[in-house]
């Protein structure tokens, strides 16, 4: 259940960042409003997820995954540039969360 609510948690970060691109420096109403709803939501279920993953765990997978998450957004979706560094540096995000995890980290 934790997993489920973490992966919930990180769509949700992940949609209100991606749409806080489209909100113009908040001078558009409904992506602004996607972009609040996403981090409230992303917010109370990451608190959720506490309850039964250690902090420590939940959120190098939150933070790891939704930067690597929205990098490849930005790079598939929003035109931004592709290399090998970013891409490399995404490799590594995934990476340290994976250490993490099996290093003990819950």
């Amino acid at each position: 259940m934790g997993y489920g609510l973490l992966a919930a948690a990180i769509a949700a970060e992940v949609a209100g960042t991606t749409a806080m691109k489209y909100s113009e420096g908040f001078s558009k109403l409904w992506p602004s409003l996607v972009t609040v709803v996403g981090y409230v939501l992303a917010f109370a279920l990451l608190a959720q997820t506490l309850k039964t993953l250690s902090v420590g765990t939940a959120y190098a997978i939150w933070a790891g995954i939704g930067t690597a998450a929205v990098a490849a957004i930005g790079m598939v979706f929003l035109g931004e540039s592709t290399n090998l560094v970013k891409l490399g540096g995404i490799a590594l995000v995934i990476a340290g969360v994976v250490v993490l995890n099996l290093g003990g980290a819950h």
